[in-house]
């Protein structure tokens, strides 16, 4: 008999696409894949450089379970820099990927029967790593008219006596919303009123267009930011998803925890991806523009091309490189003589029909939305909305 917890947990729905996207692809299928989570961007040289260089260095052998001193330090300096938060290194615990870091999370602080809340649509990750670690994900139903973001009505309605942590995702994903300051102020203030820790991913926020302001619920007290557990990494930022680098800030007695939890589960993060990763946040960070450049520009093509096709509608995202769309008015039309019943059968038919692969918006506990990503060249954008289109069109 295998173990109920493992069963229970469902594969990871963006994964399986872009799965099956390559799959096509290695057998010579023209596919245009929208679900990619990771830029389209090489990374940048002077980051590969420093790899290299580690290499021959000899950076080759076991570091501290939680990561290099010089590489900790480095993360206070970025957070210092540029959120106004002041940590130490035994404060950061450097994981492989954030992913990995909110793992360690969530095993900190969770006892079994412990509920966690996750505002929905929700990247696809949080319920299973949260049920993998004897917590009780709750999804909190957020509105499209608060641009999907949560509310204290929202959190009220889904608090218990049980509550252990609220998730933060901002930018969001799938959405690309952004909470402001002030939205931020509320929800941590009814954290601390009912003594609820905040789980903040905010591996997104370089990504982020039209000047809007960025704010880290952890820079607002500290009382906030002793019940704060902040994860962010270089995979986004950087194009660094290969390399698995993600970190944690967090009260000693959390980081503690998870140092110890890691120490057993993997030992120490990638050695030379540890130096590249120092490059990337000590070194020149000209690259980062220059990505979200492109990304802006392509954000804005996709935005205004989804908004002009039929039973379709989107909110602009604000950061990070996904459209999530409401599909819900093409749902129940038929296709080729067959009902589309829903987002997964949407994606599932529009992939086999017209070779465009999305990530269904069930993932995200959203059935009647799917995400779209724009990490992808602008012509592969341009091609994969053409035949999205002709898809929509085509539907009675």
């Amino acid at each position: 008999m295998l173990a109920k917890k493992g069963l229970a947990v469902s594969p990871s729905p963006t994964l399986v696409i872009d799965s099956k996207a390559k799959e096509l692809k290695s057998r010579g299928v023209d596919v245009i894949s929208f679900g990619a989570g990771e830029p389209d961007f090489d990374t940048p040289a002077h980051i590969r450089e420093a790899a290299i260089a580690a290499i021959n260095e000899g950076h080759t052998r076991y570091t501290p379970a939680s990561g290099t001193r010089e590489l900790k330090e480095a993360i206070c300096r970025k957070l210092e820099r540029e959120n106004g938060l002041h940590y130490t290194p035994a404060d950061i615990v450097v994981s492989n990927g954030a992913k990995h870091s909110l793992s360690n999370a969530f095993a900190a602080i969770l006892n079994p029967g412990d509920e966690v809340m996750v505002p929905v649509p929700y990247w696809v990750s949080y319920p299973e790593l949260v049920k993998l670690s004897d917590g009780i994900p709750v999804a909190v139903e957020t509105r499209e008219k608060n641009a999907f973001k949560v509310t204290i009505p929202d959190l009220k309605k889904a608090w218990s006596t049980r509550t252990k942590a609220l998730v933060l995702n901002s930018p969001g994903n799938p959405t690309g919303q952004i909470y402001t300051r002030e939205e931020l102020e509320v929800l941590g203030y009814y954290c601390l009123e009912h003594d609820i820790f905040i789980i903040t991913d905010e591996i997104y926020e370089r990504l982020v267009y039209d000047g809007i302001p960025y704010t880290s619920v952890a820079s607002l007290g500290q009382d906030l930011k002793e019940l704060t557990v902040l994860i962010n990494g270089v995979s986004k930022s950087y194009a660094m998803t290969g390399w698995r680098i993600g970190y944690a800030a967090a009260s000693p007695e959390i980081a503690r925890v998870m140092g110890a939890i890691q120490s057993h589960a993997t030992s120490n993060p990638n050695s030379i991806a540890q130096m590249a990763a120092l490059a990337a946040l000590d070194g020149p960070q000209e690259c980062l523009a220059e990505m979200l450049l492109a990304f802006a520009e392509r954000r804005k093509y996709m935005y205004q091309r989804i908004q002009g096709m039929p039973f379709l509608r989107a909110l602009q995202p604000q950061g990070a490189f996904y459209v999530f769309v409401n599909i819900a008015e093409a749902l129940g039309k038929t296709h080729g003589g067959k009902v589309v019943a829903d987002s997964d059968d949407f994606a599932a038919r529009l992939l086999e029909e017209k070779k465009v692969a999305v990530v269904p918006g069930t993932g995200f506990g959203s059935p009647h939305g799917m995400r779209l990503s724009y990490a992808s060249s602008m012509e592969n954008i341009e091609k994969g909305l053409d035949r999205l289109e002709l898809f929509l069109k085509e539907l009675q």
